[in-house]
């Protein structure tokens, strides 16, 4: 149903509705203060998701608590409880009018999202004072649209400089150690499209072996992943075994479904390198017709394969050397798969939003 699958995909923004505590009562007579409203906060946790902020917050509600009010026994009313979430470094705040109103960079960064309101006094009369109410957008920040991932002899580089020929640079972000290197697809009616160049993978990335972990990391900062295998296969080491361009696929499902396997819900493109190196034709028919049942086969080594598969929007076959007609269609099919998916994201933004709104005037989503 729609819930199992939303357990299943990777969340780069969400919505949410925060509503800050109302300040108590004051009194009086004695001259006592209601105790103020508290706040709805964000912190930077490196570890938060913005997944793990919707199962601590049910219906994507923040609520503070409210002030206590004063009493003769106790002039001065208690303080009512923040509402803090946590988030991961590099996330945007917006607002209801697509503003952004706030940045999370690194661990030291907070941002009020909503006030409470000042206890009862003698300038309101002592009536407690309700707190802010208001929607939100958070948007984990993107380094790229697209993301290049593969083991380290795809020639990622290479696919990286022919498409988009000169404009490649490293690029560093404040919320991030690592510096991928970033390049921009320009397209003759000036449409850009930006490329990030994660570093090989090598078999158990996932479980730290060095960088890995951080390069997987930056997936989840991409829209949609190119997945990059040689067509004559990968060895690590010279006295490894030559894992083939399929085993390759099964192999980087694998790593990043270990890695987290809501990211197997990107969108995704397959890319096979170097046919310019094959003899024979028929090595990349035979790759072609085996992904065909990529997730029914039964000759592939049981460790190799994943529990959930990757879905390639296409499969598409270069030489980004030595034919610049496939890189060419490579840049086109790019720029239709991130069309087709922006239209996508936008008709499920347009559906959570009617549903948020549904919700809070209580209304059955028909």
């Amino acid at each position: 149903g729609a819930m199992s699958k939303l357990k299943k995909k990777f969340l780069d923004n969400i919505r949410i509705y925060v509503k800050a505590g109302s300040g108590g009562n004051g009194h009086p007579k004695f001259g006592g203060i209601g105790g103020s409203g508290g706040n709805v906060v964000l912190k930077v946790d490196e570890k938060a998701t913005l997944k793990r902020v919707l199962s601590k917050f049910p219906g994507a509600r923040l609520e503070a608590g409210h002030g206590g009010h004063s009493h003769q026994h106790r002039l001065l009313g208690e303080p009512g409880q923040d509402a803090t979430a946590f988030v991961p470094p590099g996330v945007s705040v917006v607002n209801d009018h697509g503003h952004i109103v706030g940045e999370l960079n690194s661990e030291k960064d907070s941002f009020v999202l909503a006030n409470g309101g000042p206890g009862g006094n003698s300038h309101n009369g002592y009536t407690g004072e309700t707190g802010e109410k208001k929607h939100y957008r958070l948007d984990l920040k993107l380094i790229a649209d697209v993301g290049l991932v593969g083991f380290p002899n795809a020639g990622k580089s290479t696919i990286m400089k022919a498409l988009s020929r000169c404009n490649v640079k490293i690029a560093s972000y404040p919320f991030t150690t690592i510096a991928p290197r970033v390049g921009k697809i320009i397209f003759d009616d000036h449409r850009q499209i930006s490329l990030a160049d994660l570093p090989g993978l090598i078999e158990g990335a996932h479980a730290n072996f060095g960088m890995g972990h951080k390069f997987l990391k930056h997936i989840e900062r991409t829209r949609l992943i190119l997945l990059c295998v040689d067509i004559m296969g990968f060895k690590l080491k010279p006295e490894d075994p030559n894992r083939s361009a399929l085993e390759n696929v099964y192999l980087l499902n694998r790593e990043l479904e270990m890695f987290n396997g809501q990211l197997l819900s990107k969108p995704c493109i397959l890319v096979v390198n170097k046919i310019d190196m094959l003899e024979n034709e028929a090595v990349l028919k035979d790759f072609i017709l085996s992904m065909e049942n990529y997730k029914t086969s039964t000759n592939i080594e049981e460790f190799m394969k994943p529990k959930e598969y990757l879905h390639f929007d296409e499969i598409i076959p270069i030489s980004a050397k030595f034919k610049p007609k496939t890189v060419n269609y490579l840049k086109e099919r790019i720029r239709h798969w991130c069309d087709v998916h922006e239209e996508k994201l936008i008709d499920d933004k347009c559906f959570e939003k009617i549903q948020t709104n549904l919700k809070e005037y209580q209304l059955p989503l028909v």
